[in-house]
């Protein structure tokens, strides 16, 4: 499977638009199989693995997220850069974030974000990517845990 999706997708998929079409196909997979997918592909197409690795999760996944994984990635990530990125962030994602600070730092990061008054979107996107960069790398280190397509997995509390 792994060797039959790699030569499928390698084949122009850019021309044909289909590079969100793989990502949406290895967000449902087991990590170890788009891994080993990506890794082979990273390896003849470097350009396009990444192009599909920035597709796979995005800034608004985040909501997906648990709350271990989002009070890991808070620590993570400066309150500066987390005022800009939730500046063109929906209402859910908002939420999420400040719902795992305390009162004091949710209100800290409202201010901000209210003194920051209007940012370009370039800018906005720029910071949500580093925001997605910083959950990918803790993923690696095996510090959170992205889910793919498990949304319908049942935990007991």
């Amino acid at each position: 499977l792994e060797h039959r999706m790699k030569n499928t997708f390698s084949q122009g998929t850019e021309k044909a638009g289909g590079v969100e079409l793989v990502a949406e196909i290895l967000n449902v997979t087991d990590r170890m199989t788009n891994k080993g997918i990506l890794e082979s592909m990273d390896q003849e197409t470097p350009d396009l693995a990444d192009e599909i690795r920035r597709l796979m999760f995005v800034f608004d996944d985040l909501v997906k997220l648990d709350n271990k994984a989002i009070q890991a990635l808070l620590k993570e990530v400066d309150t500066n850069q987390w005022a800009v990125a939730l500046k063109g962030a929906s209402e859910e994602i908002k939420q999420k974030v400040l719902g795992n600070l305390s009162q004091r730092a949710a209100d800290m990061l409202r201010e901000e974000m209210e003194y920051l008054g209007p940012i370009k979107v370039s800018d906005v996107e720029a910071v949500q990517q580093q925001i997605v960069d910083s959950v990918r790398r803790l993923e690696d280190a095996g510090e959170i845990e992205v889910a793919a397509g498990n949304e319908s997995e049942q935990y007991i509390t």
